[in-house]
């Protein structure tokens, strides 16, 4: 049986170089060395089959080239794209991501934060379900978090955040203007959670505009989506427009319709939030809110990556894309 080759150390490099073991160190990570002696180095360490021992190095340098994605629910597709678009962004700048998913269960999103604290990630990405718990101020004390969509309580750290003010508005004024009065909102936030921003701007939007808002706590998986939009569609005031609070929401209206006959947007209007890409393939093409995935991931990760506890805040302006799923 042939034997299993020993893995080459730094020792290794040293030697071949005739060079001392901090300076091969130093000139695999490009510092305080001439770049002859860098190429010199990496070449030797190439030919060896050097790799640095990743625990080696993050003991060296406290950090560990990952950062920690806790995303609130990942049968949110949007969601899921943000969670491919943040490994490709973060491998870009050589750094890896390690995804979680809470499963919109505001307990499961502590724990899991905490476990990523545990796990030494240089920085902690999260689009949190419950942005006012009171974990997160606590947990900042020992990385530096940057969170998507809502600020947390108590948390001076990097702040990617949704105008959902202009957001809401935009939605509601435009239901409004083709004279819709009675909306189901559907929302992904669940009781424990009611203080969410957007949906305490449905309720002063609500008022302002005169409109009768009916918010109504609804999973991101397809069935459970579905099965709730039955329940509102059947109710005996039936709502003559639906607004979700996710594309991947907006999907089980369509299905939910589709199950009871009615005719998007005859019979009912719908509306998303999150500009997935499907959205517009759909047949009618959802109305619905774009953030700028892309955007919203250059400032996130640029954010993680710089690994800074001050307080650091972008704010995403929506846009409005008015398609065949919503009319009078």
């Amino acid at each position: 049986m042939p034997q299993q080759r020993k893995r080459a150390t730094i020792r290794h490099v040293a030697e071949a170089t005739g060079l001392s073991t901090a300076a091969v160190s130093y000139a695999l990570r490009g510092l305080q060395t001439s770049e002859e002696t860098q190429r010199r180095v990496r070449a030797a360490a190439a030919e060896l089959g050097y790799e640095a021992d990743p625990i080696a190095r993050a003991l060296a340098s406290g950090r560990t080239g990952t950062v920690g994605l806790l995303c609130g629910s990942l049968e949110d597709l949007w969601q899921q794209s943000l969670a491919v678009a943040m490994g490709r962004e973060l491998l870009g700048q050589d750094r890896y991501a390690l995804i979680l998913d809470a499963a919109g269960d505001p307990a499961r999103e502590a724990i899991l934060a905490r476990q990523l604290r545990d796990q030494r990630v240089d920085a902690l990405v999260v689009q949190p379900i419950d942005p006012s718990a009171p974990d997160w101020a606590a947990l900042a004390t020992s990385l530096p978090i940057v969170s998507i969509g809502d600020p947390l309580r108590g948390v001076e750290g990097g702040e990617v955040l949704f105008d959902n003010r202009t957001g809401v508005t935009l939605a509601l004024e435009h239901l409004a203007g083709l004279g819709h009065r009675h909306i189901a909102v559907l929302t992904p936030n669940r009781p424990s959670t009611p203080d969410r921003p957007a949906e305490v701007h449905v309720g002063v939007e609500a008022a302002r505009l005169g409109l009768d808002v009916r918010l109504v706590t609804s999973p991101h998986a397809l069935a459970g989506a579905t099965a709730c939009a039955v329940a509102v569609l059947e109710a005996a005031e039936r709502p003559s427009a639906v607004f979700c609070f996710a594309d991947s929401i907006a999907y089980g209206v369509y299905a939910a319709a589709r199950q009871l006959g009615l005719d998007v947007p005859r019979d009912v209007s719908v509306m998303g939030y999150d500009s997935h890409p499907m959205s517009a393939l759909l047949s009618p093409a959802l109305t619905t809110v774009d953030w700028d995935l892309d955007g919203i991931v250059r400032q996130a990760a640029g954010l993680a990556v710089e690994g800074r506890t001050e307080h650091r805040r972008f704010v995403r302006s929506p846009r409005l894309w008015v398609r065949e799923s919503t009319s009078p």
